[in-house]
């Protein structure tokens, strides 16, 4: 976020009716690998147009609009409150939140601090001169939200028909022989080495030998996953429910 104090040059008796708006940009993307280049340079485009002053560009990457705090939004918003700006620029308004409580809520902050949000490429401005725009933009909240919940339902409706298909989901399981861990622990093999003997992650070894009923040696938790002795670091191995069967997945 950068932010550039504007010179207000002499002060006069009455502030002239042509005065400079000072703008703040606040653009969105819901994934790391987006950018909101776009986004940047339309509302740049649109504040040169119109004569704003931009005084912050508040930037949110990898954030979801139905996420009611996000780092840039939170700034803007403290800085809204000491009326470091006259307006907020937003591409789009869904841009700026997808539930229609929050945007509501934040909405009203800015009225309440005097300051307009703009929605460039609706049309969209609360200012007080363009009362039909504020009735448009309840309806646009509404909206963002409806969207909201219809990705969710076609993500949730595609996952349900991936497993009626037989699809796998989720993180590929590894399928290996839990006797072959008891036997190898038994050698006084390390639980590094039978690890890379059976191509599974060590905690998955040793997971597997808690929960083997015939198993010679007991492994309490914290257990150091090199020698079979009690773990003094920060991170030792968790305990582990036993629930499997004699061919361990994970």
């Amino acid at each position: 976020m950068t932010l550039r104090d504007r010179n207000n040059g002499a002060s006069s008796t009455t502030e002239a009716p042509s005065a400079i708006i000072r703008a703040a940009i606040y653009a969105r993307v819901s994934t790391q690998d987006q950018n909101a280049t776009m986004q940047v340079r339309e509302l740049r485009e649109y504040a040169a147009r119109r004569g704003f002053a931009i005084v912050g560009e508040f930037v949110d990457t990898g954030w979801s609009g139905s996420k009611a705090s996000r780092p840039e939004l939170d700034k803007l918003m403290r800085l809204a409150a000491l009326r470091r700006f006259d307006a907020v620029l937003v591409y789009k308004l869904d841009r700026f939140g997808r539930s229609v409580l929050n945007l509501s809520q934040s909405l009203a902050a800015l009225d309440s601090y005097g300051i307009r949000f703009i929605a460039v490429s609706q049309g969209l401005d609360t200012d007080a001169s363009n009362p039909t725009s504020r009735l448009l933009l309840n309806v646009l909240c509404s909206v963002a939200e409806f969207e909201k919940e219809l990705i969710k339902e076609r993500t949730l409706s595609g996952i349900a028909a991936a497993r009626a298909k037989g699809k796998t989901l989720g993180r590929p399981k590894r399928v290996f022989r839990r006797d072959e861990v008891v036997r190898l622990r038994d050698t006084g093999m390390s639980w590094r080495a039978i690890a890379a003997t059976l191509g599974i992650p060590v905690m998955t070894a040793v997971d597997a030998y808690r929960a083997t009923p015939d198993r010679t040696e007991i492994v309490p938790a914290g257990t150091d996953r090199h020698d079979g002795k009690p773990d003094t670091s920060s991170n030792p191995i968790p305990a582990y429910e036993d629930h499997r069967n004699s061919y361990s997945q994970s």
